[in-house]
């Protein structure tokens, strides 16, 4: 099995970027992560991939600073200084809520940010930051929508823009797409490319869908409990450490990539 086919995290970086050195994770005696090292740089996506029980979200957590980790994880500039900790903004699967709840789009997100409960009204500036951050994710006719009535792709949209307020130095996108139509996909991606290209943020996506990744991923992380290899889509999907894992969980029953 080949290790650290592409490592990241070794030699001169010229680019601003989120820095993870040896990151490790237990629980109750058990390793879940071990000397996990790579760069998510800004302006670019890291696709982080791996088999079921890879330990993918004990990472996602790590990051989120959710659970203690050994190792480092630093924002640091062109030159290795650090930046204060990252703003990191957090796109999950799904969302879990009550459908029948009468709660609009801006509801929730103006109570995501505001410390009074939305029925007491809320003011000009805090709807003046939610107009803002739907309009980044091609989502501002869906203001006045009531939550139960989003289609998939238009809640991933709405909790894209969550994530954006304030803009995060980090945008982590947990699946974000899986279950959405062809259609929801693409205006999804591209408005996170965009995103990307016009406020230079690292983006950091766990995915199992392997075209999209191709297609949207400038770098790509194997993970199994360890980094198994790590570079560009094409050399990661054609490396013997991908064929390996996957066969070994095709095999089971587990995994079919």
């Amino acid at each position: 099995m080949m290790k650290h086919e592409h490592d990241h995290s070794q030699g001169p970086c010229s680019l601003c970027r989120i820095e993870l050195k040896n990151v490790g994770v237990t629980a109750g005696g058990d390793t879940l992560l071990s000397d996990i090292s790579f760069h998510i740089h800004c302006g670019r996506m890291t696709a982080l991939v791996g088999p079921n029980g890879a330990g993918k979200t004990t990472l996602l957590k790590a990051l989120l600073s959710q659970v203690p980790y050994s190792g480092s994880i630093r924002h640091v500039d062109a030159h290795g200084h650090d930046f204060p900790a990252p703003r990191i903004g957090y796109v999950p699967q799904q969302l879990s809520f009550d459908r029948e709840m009468p709660l609009t789009v801006e509801d929730l997100m103006a109570a995501s940010i505001s410390r009074r409960p939305v029925w007491l009204g809320y003011g000009k500036r805090v709807r003046e930051t939610v107009k803002q951050a739907l309009q980044e994710t091609n989502a501002e006719h869906l203001s006045q929508k009531r939550l139960g009535n989003l289609s998939g792709g238009e809640m991933q949209r709405v909790l894209l823009a969550m994530a954006l307020m304030p803009l995060p130095d980090l945008l982590v996108l947990d699946e974000p797409v899986s279950g959405m139509d062809q259609n929801g996909l693409s205006l999804f991606l591209q408005t996170v490319s965009h995103l990307r290209n016009t406020h230079h943020l690292g983006i950091l996506m766990v995915s199992h869908d392997w075209q999209l990744v191709k297609q949207y991923a400038d770098e790509v992380v194997l993970v199994n409990r360890e980094i198994l290899c790590a570079g560009t889509p094409e050399e990661v999907f054609s490396s013997q450490a991908f064929r390996d894992t996957f066969q070994m969980y095709s095999l089971k029953g587990e995994e079919n990539p």
